[in-house]
């Protein structure tokens, strides 16, 4: 059987892989392996529970707190929050675990069910086996006055932006700032903690309707964005993504501001104040070059982890490094959460154009961006990635030519036969010409055998 945990918990169509039976089933494991067996107190293990506005998000959240509550957890529910939210609010109120239930940026049909462990940390492997393995035993049933209790928690929202005002270096007085919220969890608390903030608010994209979300707007869709911006005349705007965990930018002329640049404006401001631990910056091998040399410049040195949020939290938490994330958004800020947090990562580029009181442009400029071409090559054997001598020697030809002007990275899918070429250049002619190349290579040389009957 192929492993239920995905990369970021479980994930599928609702009611097609997801359905409430399975829902319930994980609940009643999680409140086994995350609650009873860690809980130490004495009393009922306590759960947060919170989603996003997907329709199916209302019958999936049902049989989570019916499998926990069943099983002798006591649940908070919080509602619909982002999904740093739900983090949060598991230290905050020192639970045992917590559920976020949303499929992020997928489409409204989809959904997802992940939890945080005491602390809201994400869990690790063997964490989740543990989970998955306890989805075959007999479910615990108490009885009695021993089941768990369900509850809203009320005050989630308000605790949840008090935490992220206390975060900022600078108010945002001045600033007029277009959110949008990709008809998802951030609808509520982004355009109350920025107005909290001092800023002056447009708001796009909130209006979830349980089936909108991701719809056109949001982080995968900037054209709304850039065009409010524009028509408004805003410093800049905040794009978040379905369950808020990242974020995307866009300046005063409607340019996009993406991870990378939005990791360098905060790495060099973080290194400014002396707060940058050990002058460390976490990114993902995805990461643009651009980025490397404009902090190596300024003395900022670059941990590279392979492609995921989770890898880099794990090399953040090992190094004890405080300021990480992806090209796509996800930002990690360590001394104030545990996941990505889009909200936070928006607060605080925007306290920057503030207390700088230069335009989002200008910021971005601190790295330039390479040409970065990126090829799938599809049909191949992506087993043989590292073993075929013809195309390391024409990687290692490619990788001579561009010197330290470029980079090369032949990425294999982890599901599909697919491998990824990505190059990057001084121009993007040269970027193009060289990703064909070895595109090429991986297609002649690791081509799947056919195989007659």
């Amino acid at each position: 059987m192929p492993r239920l945990f995905g990369t970021d918990g479980v994930r599928g169509l609702a009611n097609g892989l997801l359905t409430a039976e399975l829902a319930m089933q994980l609940a009643q494991a999680a409140a086994v392996v995350l609650g009873h067996d860690r809980n130490s107190n004495g009393g009922r293990p306590r759960a947060v529970v919170a989603r996003d506005p997907r329709a199916s998000g209302e019958f999936i959240a049902a049989a989570v707190e019916a499998g926990l509550s069943s099983s002798g957890v006591d649940v908070y529910d919080a509602g619909v929050l982002p999904t740093p939210a739900a983090a949060y609010l598991v230290a905050d109120l020192e639970a045992d675990f917590g559920v976020m239930i949303s499929a992020s940026h997928n489409p409204a049909p989809d959904n997802g069910i992940k939890f945080f462990a005491r602390g809201g940390q994400k869990l690790p492997d063997d964490v989740e086996d543990a989970i998955e393995a306890q989805m075959s035993k007999e479910a615990v049933r108490p009885t009695g006055a021993d089941v768990g209790r369900i509850q809203r928690f009320s005050d989630a929202e308000d605790r949840y932006i008090v935490h992220l005002l206390g975060t900022l270096p600078h108010n945002l007085e001045g600033l007029t700032v277009v959110l949008d919220c990709a008809h998802g969890a951030a609808s509520g608390c982004s355009p109350q903690v920025f107005k909290d903030a001092g800023a002056n608010v447009i708001v796009i994209g909130a209006e979830p309707d349980g089936l909108n979300i991701n719809d056109g707007v949001g982080s995968t869709h900037l054209g709304p964005l850039k065009e409010a911006v524009v028509k408004y005349g805003a410093d800049l705007g905040i794009a978040h993504d379905g369950d808020a965990d990242r974020c995307l930018a866009v300046d005063h002329e409607g340019n996009e501001v993406d991870g990378d640049q939005i990791m360098a404006i905060l790495a060099l401001a973080l290194k400014k104040s002396g707060k940058l631990k050990d002058d460390v910056l976490v990114a993902t091998v995805m990461s643009n070059l651009g980025l490397k040399i404009a902090l190596r410049n300024a003395g900022i040195s670059i941990h590279e982890t392979a492609v995921g949020d989770r890898y880099v939290l794990e090399e953040m938490r090992d190094g004890g490094f405080n300021l990480g994330g992806e090209q796509s958004g996800h930002v990690i800020f360590s001394d104030y959460a545990t996941t990505g947090d889009g909200l936070l990562t928006g607060l605080q580029l925007a306290a920057q154009v503030a207390l700088t009181k230069k335009p989002l442009k200008e910021l971005a400029t601190a790295m330039t961006k390479l040409p970065q071409v990126l090829i799938n090559v599809k049909g191949v054997d992506r087993t043989k990635v590292g073993s075929s001598d013809v195309l390391i020697q024409a990687v290692a030809a490619a990788e001579a030519a561009l010197g330290e002007t470029g980079r090369v990275l032949l990425r294999p899918s982890g599901t599909e036969p697919v491998v990824r070429v990505m190059v990057e250049a001084g121009d993007e002619e040269t970027a193009q010409s060289i990703a064909e190349h070895l595109a090429q290579v991986v297609r002649t040389e690791l081509a799947l055998e056919l195989v007659s009957e």
